[in-house]
């Protein structure tokens, strides 16, 4: 079989969870022996191009202006030699082959206030065109599916591929310190990663912190992710330290030397960072919302995600707690190691034998 994936979304200036999506995805199934063709409006960076063998530039027009031609004229073509297209966001190319878009949340949906207005409609246009032109569709959790299915998908065309998670060998004790050092991030802290932005709900996880730094006054919070979209308040403390985007070697040691990861989110379609912190030994602390209790299930606290006092119980409870931290680090380590990439590359290649099918059938 032969896949023509886009990996536009590598190329923006905020990749964020579903560039890590993509370019795992792209690596599982190439390791299944899937032919792969990388295409993109864009021309990448050359260490990102480095990445992508055969990949295929579509040349001008590029980037956003594509994506409007695309989702409002429904032109230019993709016409490449595959046997299936997939749209790994609500970025819907126009396309003669048999089609799968992976819708990764409905959250523009769910709570409209944390997204631009070009952002708004950009996602609504492309869920759209998922549901009227997709021949198949990929959730990242059976909460997404389930969202699906309410926005008057057909249950048949929705696959569920979990993400999955790259086991890292731990690096010696110096390398780890000496990545994390070099930053200034001295332990103890909390961390939390990801796009700054609304969604993220991280004024509660700072309030949440104030309360707790009252018995631990040396407890920081550390940001790891860029700047995305509109303003989040109450991130102008003296013990928050924001980092902006990291790379994969000093987000691995910042993982392993926090004392524990917290993601408040409002909502999630998958979450993919508490699979990362699982996988690497840090006890994790996330919301009671959309995805996040499918992926993390017994393996971490679940707290309501606009309860500050609950979230300030929960944080106290580990960071006073060592016992209860190596017990959530020990059944975190055994949940991460069953969401696997190759996994997740088998079910979509169901999606896309579905598709194929389906198209088929059509003509």
């Amino acid at each position: 079989m032969s896949v023509a994936l886009h990996v536009g979304q590598l190329f923006q200036r905020v990749p964020g969870g579903i560039g890590r999506y993509v370019y795992e995805l792209f690596e599982a199934l190439r390791a299944e022996g899937t032919d792969v063709i990388p295409f993109a409006a864009d021309d990448p960076a050359p260490g990102v191009l480095d990445k992508l063998p055969g990949f295929v530039s579509l040349g001008r027009p590029r980037g956003s202006i594509r994506y409007e031609l695309w989702h409002y004229l429904r032109h230019p073509l993709v016409q490449l030699p595959a046997d299936v297209v997939h749209a790994p966001s609500l970025a819907v190319p126009p396309t003669r082959l048999p089609l799968v878009v992976t819708v990764n949340d409905v959250a523009f949906l769910r709570h409209p206030e944390t997204f631009t207005k070009r952002g708004l409609a950009f996602h609504r246009r492309g869920l759209a065109l998922a549901r009227r032109d997709a021949d198949a569709v990929v959730a990242p959790s059976e909460f997404t599916r389930d969202e699906l299915i309410t926005e008057g998908f057909e249950p048949d065309a929705v696959f569920v591929a979990h993400h999955g998670v790259v086991q890292v060998e731990e690096p010696d004790a110096a390398t780890i310190d000496d990545l994390r050092g070099n930053l200034g991030v001295e332990p103890p802290f909390v961390l939390a990663v990801g796009t700054i932005e609304p969604r993220k709900n991280l004024p509660v996880l700072v309030a949440a912190l104030e309360r707790t730094r009252a018995r631990h006054p040396d407890m920081t919070l550390v940001l790891a992710g860029p700047r995305g979209w509109l303003d989040v308040p109450g991130l102008d403390r003296s013990w928050v330290r924001e980092l902006g985007a990291v790379d994969e070697q000093v987000l691995d040691a910042l993982y392993r030397r926090a004392t524990l990861y917290a993601m408040p989110s409002r909502y999630e379609g998958f979450g993919l960072p508490v699979l990362e912190a699982m996988a690497r030994g840090c006890p994790v602390v996330a919301a009671d919302a959309a995805s996040l209790p499918e992926v993390v299930g017994d393996a971490g606290l679940l707290v309501a995600p606009g309860d500050v006092a609950a979230w300030a119980s929960a944080l106290e409870a580990l960071i006073a707690d060592a016992d209860a931290r190596k017990e959530l680090t020990e059944r975190g380590a055994a949940r991460a190691a069953t969401f696997t990439w190759a996994a997740s590359a088998d079910l979509h290649l169901d999606a896309y034998r579905a598709a194929m099918s389906r198209a088929s059938a059509r003509r």
